[in-house]
């Protein structure tokens, strides 16, 4: 279909999409302008495998206005599943799972009419979003998929809910249920970081739900508005996973914590997906000769430009935000997706009560070439100035300039031995706010600061693939002391703070750099190990403290927030004093980074200091000795010091 076939069919811009449940009636209504007739197929289960499995019989659908067909079907259908059922002029026809369906049978292959209200755990109704999550300014993101969560036989967790939705429920867990090291929740409302960003979450196609021992990170989309069923206590009835899911997010915010939700809204993992069986060319990118474009590696490219893939995943994105309380989105490969469509999403979740406290995020390139429609500009590096400043992007300026390039395992950063990464360091400090490399950000929330995240080696494993010390598990206090460098520049650099699960005690994939099929147990958090890097874990911590504590080290609250103040250092050494917009500088600190194996003295500002870290430990209480007119830097360290008055 091309762009003009495209922009010719109908919109329809009314939000009964999908099938809308009543007590006594359910409204189905299925976008597809050029099918020449469709149906609704209704079964008792959700596959014809299950006890009771029955066919209870196929009801046409009328065509209506722009292009929508409608049957509005009498009774309580809350359980029942269904299939759309299409002919098309040319004589073909196809059957689909309705891309609205909010609920499905096991593996997402039949829709399910869903009572919403009754797929509620207990209390949800008096469900909140955390204080700590109210105020974007003050965010700090934890990364983890899922499984990887809870799966680990020593994590306390129950068997049945290990890799579940309902692990995140348990309270009180602890190392061996030994009732002494905390895992799990019970570890994470401890750490510091005010959001979790879930791994996908949403149906997905490459895991049984109905065998055990299936893993993936789940970035293959199947149906987009449902809970995964692997996740759930049962897949088999389709409100279970919502329940579940719906409960998981409860229990993190009793905890303190806001949920971010990974989206994948840039391609499908089906080519053949139940979009394009709907109407079909329309859905997906093609380059001129008919071939689909890969942008993102994966087959496919959604067509976010066209009108109604625009709706579908505003739609999408302000459903999970409404039916599950989800307070943030990171979007995968998001330069796949154009501008519009980015800020559209903003401003229908701006319109929500509380929508301007939900985080947006993502990654602002692509993996590979891809086809817009004329018009149509790629939400990428490039396009910061046309996003709205409340939309971010992931910084690989700075990841890169920490660590090392992520596509060499050997390539050395800042932290690691590539003393001229100083340079990249300098800017990200200010957030890029300089036009650095073509980024050109309205204010620092637009950059997420990171040097770690489930793509690419764990932090961990790429200092030692650096180092060429091959025993991933062995500690080593060389490598420990850069890890605390490299979370030292990121946690206080202008920008949104994130960190993949694990970071902070270590975590190693054994060198394996891409894992997204498995094994679990490469996967899975080592909580055993947490409590062996707990003086790491502690660091982390009390860095994440200084964060909340000074917020002029983010500068996420306010958009005219001065640039830091650098500090003229010899040799490679960093130094920076961030100013603060309001109070004159009273309270302030002063950072340096020492990224030399040897100690080195630095100049102090005026007055007198106290750390609040000295590169081994971290904590909002000064500490140690007064310093003024010079600090000495342990060597391989980030220092933080706060003006002290006697």
């Amino acid at each position: 279909m091309t762009h003009n076939e495209a922009a010719a069919l109908p919109v329809y811009t009314g939000q009964d999409l999908g099938a809308v449940y009543a007590k006594r009636h359910t409204a189905f209504a299925l976008w597809a302008p050029t099918a020449a007739a469709a149906a609704v197929h209704r079964y008792a289960t959700g596959t014809d495998a299950e006890p009771g499995a029955a066919d209870l019989g196929v009801t046409p659908m009328r065509l209506s206005e722009n292009g929508v067909w409608r049957v509005t079907i009498g009774g309580d259908l809350a359980g029942q599943y269904y299939r759309y059922e299409l002919s098309f002029p040319d004589g073909h026809t196809a059957a689909l799972v309705d891309p609205y369906a909010r609920a499905a049978g096991a593996n997402g292959r039949r829709g399910m009419v869903l009572d919403l209200d009754a797929a509620a755990p207990e209390n949800w109704a008096a469900d909140r979003r955390p204080a700590a999550a109210r105020d974007p300014a003050a965010a700090s993101v934890w990364e983890v998929h899922v499984a990887d969560f809870s799966a680990d036989p020593r994590s306390g967790v129950r068997p049945d809910w290990r890799g579940k939705f309902l692990a995140f429920t348990q309270p009180d867990t602890t190392l061996d249920a030994a009732g002494e090291h905390p895992t799990c929740l019970n570890y994470l409302k401890r750490l510091g970081v005010s959001h979790v960003q879930l791994q996908p979450i949403f149906d997905f196609a490459t895991v049984d739900e109905t065998a055990p021992g299936g893993y993936n990170w789940g970035y293959d989309p199947l149906n987009y508005n449902l809970p995964e069923g692997s996740y759930a206590t049962d897949p088999w009835h389709g409100e279970v996973r919502v329940r579940d899911c719906r409960a998981m997010v409860a229990a993190l915010h009793r905890a303190g914590l806001g949920v971010v939700m990974d989206v994948v809204y840039n391609h499908t993992y089906y080519k053949d997906n139940w979009m394009e069986r709907a109407v079909p060319g329309y859905w997906l990118r093609r380059w001129s000769d008919g071939r689909l474009t890969d942008g993102s590696g994966c087959g496919c490219d959604l067509a976010s430009e066209r009108a109604m893939v625009r709706k579908y995943i505003v739609d999408s994105v302000v459903y999970w935000a409404t039916a599950y309380h989800i307070d943030g989105f990171r979007f995968d490969l998001m330069a796949l997706n154009d501008v519009d469509t980015m800020n559209a999403i903003r401003a229908a979740l701006d319109a929500l009560p509380g929508g301007r406290e939900i985080l947006m995020y993502g990654e602002p390139w692509q993996g590979g070439g891809t086809r817009m429609d004329p018009g149509a500009r790629a939400a990428d590096k490039s396009a910061l100035p046309l996003l709205d400043a409340r939309i971010g992007i992931f910084c690989d300026n700075t990841r890169d300039a920490v660590k090392g390039g992520v596509f060499d395992a050997k390539a050395p950063g800042f932290a690691n031995g590539a003393p001229g990464a100083a340079y990249t360091l300098l800017h990200a400090l200010g957030a890029f706010r300089d036009g650095a490399d073509g980024l050109r950000p309205k204010a620092a929330g637009q950059i997420v600061q990171y040097v770690s995240a489930h793509d690419n080696y764990t932090l961990w494993d790429k200092l030692k693939c650096v180092a060429g010390r091959g025993d991933f598990a062995a500690p080593d206090p060389d490598l420990l002391a850069q890890n605390r460098l490299c979370a030292g520049v990121y946690l206080t650099c202008q920008g949104l703070a994130f960190m993949q699960a694990g970071e902070e005690f270590a975590r190693t994939k054994n060198g394996d750099p891409n894992t997204y099929r498995g094994p679990q147990a490469l996967n899975r958090l080592d909580w055993a190990r947490a409590v062996q890097m707990e003086p790491l874990v502690r660091f982390y911590r009390g860095l994440l403290a200084i964060r909340r504590a000074w917020p002029e080290l983010s500068a996420l609250a306010d958009p005219a927030q001065p640039q830091p103040m650098l500090l003229a250092l010899p040799g490679w050494l960093v130094g920076f004093v961030p100013e603060r917009a309001s109070d004159g500088g009273q309270g302030r600190l002063a950072v340096y980074y020492n990224s030399e194996p040897v100690p080195r003295t630095a100049a102090l500002p005026g007055g007198t200091w106290r750390a609040v870290c000295d590169g081994t430990q971290a904590g909002v209480q000064p500490f140690g000795p007064v310093y003024s007119g010079q600090v000495e830097l342990p060597p391989v360290s980030v220092v933080i010091l706060a003006a002290w008055v006697p």
